[in-house]
């Protein structure tokens, strides 16, 4: 994985702009710390920032073949199958890497190159001959792309902050990133950042910018196809594009690991991975994490009926793994949420964040590479508001059902539109979702949760995965992503999918017996937070600060009494915030990450 950049400007002699760039280069350092590159002439600068992880020799970036310079940032799990259709229409290689195939297939399939990739990638390739620039993205969207275009410079990167050294470009938040912020987030609508001036890539998307014109599109959406396996095929057909995604996704030439949390997902991946280790005679290392006193403080509930730490060892003896569980200090995860917010340049997942953020460095001190378990709930009906009949039917988002708790920490009148934007965001995702016309009430609701689950609740996963685990140097890669798993799912029915009535039922059948049975039974558990006081009593400490400072803009947005009543009064939060994991150290947390944001870039505000 790596860090890319460029910019692409007629009114600007880029080779002047030695100081920009270098700022740029900088801001990637942590998605590539093992080399920089730079291709730099009067109207086009490109910025590469490598982790070297295959054929690690070779594959400097800028990488250049006859007019085009490309800089990429991925992986591809069929980059042979392309190399050899590639040899077959008469190119040469001279790497082993995945870089010089994409800039090849780019060269022969022009925009329609996308729909040959199976990876996870976002690149760029600047034509020489006219000055083009011609940018791309993953279908799912694992790994980013941020791009603007002010006073006839376009500019891209992977990071929102690159784009803040970039002339003209200004840290503004307008009405619609508050909106994005106190209605929505930490979610956000595909395409918007909470920069004025910034938008996003989205996924499967490409653009070409030319002659100061952006031209963009798709190449792929999900679309609703007959379904004409039986329950037994279906198991079948699940469990082997599971195991091909994850044996594909083990090719590194640095070493890997996996996650381990003891749940399904996780499981599944570290079983084969280990399989496939023990067959060339090594030992997986697998990782999990918990948190100082966990055990002493942990309280069961409906979301979280047991602890993780009941299984992980259970299942690391089962695959004969070599397991490392990583114990954070609760003070570190609230400090972290500063380090978080900077990170991810936009307020956050909280201490989801953070304590990945403190996760990754741990397991960067011996890996460079490991695979993890998520997006299986998106994909197979994981969570409860699938299963959940009183609320499965509700004009909203599942898990974000009221602006109650939203709307009770912001003073009166400030964003009155909030319902309305977010009720539209709900509409517009829903919309996008494509039907049979032979689908019962039932599967065309499970389309449209699919389709929300993925570009909402998936999408702030798979964000938080790729920055906290690039800001550790660290590549993960997330199997259950592959977009052959996604459109298969996507397409079976209800009935099927949630086998025996249970979340990700056709998931636990199909490899039932591969796993302890009451690893494959298991109920579903989210990912491990603190439940140490310590943890809460800190961010309390840090809220106090935040909210004592008048001179920033967010006092002036805030219910200053409400957001003590809940330092004051944790229990009286009456639904969570966002999801099963935002309760109120988590609001509390986020409202830090907005002041951190706000310091940290000077934001100003337009609304």
């Amino acid at each position: 994985m790596c860090g890319i950049a460029g910019i692409i400007s007629r009114n600007i002699d880029l080779r002047g702009e030695r100081e920009c760039i270098y700022k740029i280069s900088r801001s990637l350092k942590m998605r590539g710390p093992d080399a920089a590159g730079e291709y730099v002439e009067r109207g086009a600068a490109l910025i590469h920032r490598r982790l070297a992880v295959i054929d690690v020799k070779n594959g400097a970036q800028p990488m250049s073949f006859e007019n085009l310079v490309i800089v990429y940032n991925g992986e591809l799990y069929n980059t042979e199958e392309i190399r050899q259709e590639l040899k077959n229409s008469g190119y040469s290689f001279e790497t082993d890497c995945d870089t010089e195939v994409v800039l090849k297939a780019y060269h022969k399939w022009k925009k329609d190159c996308g729909v040959h990739f199976n990876g996870i990638f976002a690149f760029a390739v600047y034509d020489k001959s006219d000055g083009s620039v011609f940018l791309c993205r993953d279908r799912i969207g694992v790994k980013p792309l941020y791009y603007s275009y002010i006073g006839g410079t376009f500019a891209f990167s992977s990071r929102m902050e690159s784009l803040l050294y970039v002339k003209g470009v200004e840290p503004v938040c307008d009405r619609e990133g508050l909106n994005e912020i106190f209605m929505l987030g930490p979610a956000k609508t595909i395409g918007k950042t909470v920069f004025r001036d910034i938008k996003e890539l989205p996924p499967a998307g490409y653009m070409t910018f030319k002659d100061g014109k952006i031209q963009s599109g798709v190449y792929w959406k999900i679309e609703a196809k007959e379904f004409n396996e039986t329950e037994l095929q279906a198991q079948e057909h699940t469990h082997w594009l599971v195991t091909d995604a994850i044996r594909r996704q083990l090719v590194s030439d640095v070493p890997l690991c996996t996650f381990l949390s003891g749940g399904l997902d996780s499981s599944i991946i570290s079983k084969i991975a280990s399989d496939c280790y023990l067959d060339r005679g090594e030992v997986l290392n697998t990782y999990s994490v918990d948190y100082d006193d966990n055990d002493k403080y942990f309280k069961k509930s409906s979301f979280q009926p047991n602890k993780d730490s009941d299984y992980i060892n259970l299942i690391s003896d089962y695959i004969s793994s070599e397991h490392h569980n990583i114990v954070l200090n609760n003070s570190a995860v609230a400090e972290a949420l500063i380090d978080a917010a900077i990170a991810r340049n936009s307020p956050g997942f909280t201490d989801v964040d953070s304590s990945l953020l403190l996760f990754c460095k741990e397991v960067k001190k011996n890996f460079t590479v490991c695979l993890s378990g998520e997006c299986a709930d998106e994909i197979f009906g994981g969570y409860p508001w699938y299963h959940r009949t009183e609320i499965l039917f509700e004009n909203t988002f599942p898990w974000s059902r009221s602006t109650d708790i939203r709307r009770s920490i912001l003073k009166d009148g400030f964003l009155p539109e909030g319902e309305e934007y977010m009720k539209n965001a709900y509409s517009e995702t829903v919309k996008k979702t494509d039907y049979l016309d032979t689908d019962s009430r039932l599967e065309k609701r499970m389309r449209e949760m699919f389709i929300l689950n993925m570009d909402w609740f998936m999408q702030t996963l798979l964000v938080r995965k790729d920055v906290m685990s690039m800001e550790a140097s660290l590549e993960v890669r997330v199997p259950f992503c592959d977009y052959r798993i996604v459109e298969y799912a996507y397409n079976m029915p209800w009935s099927i999918k949630a086998y025996d009535g249970r979340e990700k039922g056709i998931l636990r059948k199909a490899f039932e017996n591969e796993l302890p049975d009451i690893i494959t039974w298991r109920k579903k558990s989210p990912y491990p937070k603190t439940f140490n006081p310590l943890y809460f009593n800190e961010v309390c400490k840090m809220v106090d600060y935040a909210l004592s400072d008048k001179s920033c803009a967010l006092y002036d947005m805030l219910n200053i009494s409400a957001v003590r009543e809940l330092m004051q009064n944790p229990d009286s939060m009456p639904e969570p915030w966002y999801g099963q994991l935002m309760r109120t150290p988590q609001v509390l947390a986020y409202i830090l990450q907005i002041y951190v944001w706000i310091r940290k870039y000077n934001i100003e505000f337009d609304y």
